[in-house]
């Protein structure tokens, strides 16, 4: 018990993502099944995944968004061959929020000497390939709904728990974005910085077959992009995709114009940037940040 608590509190802290097993859902074809209604949904995906793939879901749909709950043992483990990666800066998780018009991205990052690091807990690859499957059985129905109706999910949330050692994964999806990697429109690494990530450790998680200890609510687009910002600076700095002298602020303005854009989402007025670390603070209209991002 006490070598899975460390190895949750290892895996929180750094992060990780899913394994690229899930990446090759753009190769796999699906079903041409007749249409689901909204209505259908949830027990759909439970009655696929228990017939084809003998996993027992909990599933519910808050507004748009439907929650997929996968109780599981033992999710984490010590790979056999760690990744290794250069750390070149040190990072605090900070909360973004998007709401009233008004875009506020706190970030602290700090450049540090680079050393070499390595992956030292991952998702067991039997609970990736479970995670897989679930994917599949989602993308089958959603993929197949009722294309006459109008009130399609738009995002739907996993949660895969460790009921043994009270951890839980927590990753959310937004439906056009699993559509544009199937239509090739975006590429695997893109669609992977696209999913929001989190992970939690609670006693409350032990034993809970069932997911009862969840907020299963509607996820807002507003949400949804101040959260992916959060994760897109993580990945950044954490297992760098830049240099030691990169100018973090400008980086940072990048991620957050480039995330906007991504989703077409221009309904704010203002941005409010922090950095934590100098104290710096920006406030640029909507204009100003996304010219400030193409410099």
């Amino acid at each position: 018990m006490m070598k899975s608590k460390l190895f949750s509190k290892s895996l929180v802290k750094t992060g990780l993502k899913i394994l690229p097993l899930v990446l090759f859902l753009s190769a796999c074809n699906s079903s041409v099944s007749p249409s689901f209604l909204k209505e259908d949904i949830t027990q759909a995906v439970k009655d696929i995944s228990k017939k084809e793939y003998k996993l027992d879901l909990s599933t519910r749909l808050a507004g748009s968004t439907l929650w997929v709950y996968l109780p599981l043992e033992n999710i984490i483990s010590k790979p056999a061959q760690p990744q290794k990666y250069i750390e070149r800066f040190l990072l605090e998780d900070q909360k973004n929020s998007l709401g009233e018009k008004v875009l506020k991205v706190n970030y602290l990052v700090k450049p540090t000497a680079e050393k070499e690091r390595q992956q030292e807990v991952a998702i067991d690859k039997s609970v990736n390939e479970k995670i897989f499957n679930v994917l599949q059985v989602i993308r089958r129905v959603l993929f197949s709904m009722d294309n006459s109706k109008k009130d399609k999910p738009i995002f739907f949330c996993i949660v895969t728990s460790d009921i043994k050692n009270g951890l839980e994964i927590k990753q959310v999806f937004h439906l056009m974005d699993l559509k544009k990697l199937s239509y090739g429109l975006i590429s695997q690494s893109e669609y992977q910085h696209r999913i929001i990530q989190d992970t939690a450790i609670s006693a409350q998680i032990i034993g809970d077959k069932g997911g009862n200890h969840l907020d299963y609510r509607d996820i807002t687009l507003e949400e949804f992009i101040a959260d992916q910002i959060q994760g897109r600076i993580k990945l950044k700095f954490q297992k760098p995709e830049v240099e030691k002298n990169a100018d973090i602020d400008k980086e940072v303005l990048k991620i957050i114009a480039y995330t906007l854009d991504a989703y077409g989402f221009k309904d704010f007025n203002l941005a409010e940037i922090t950095n934590l670390a100098t104290g710096a603070k920006a406030i640029l209209n909507q204009k100003a940040v996304f010219a400030n991002s193409k410099e």
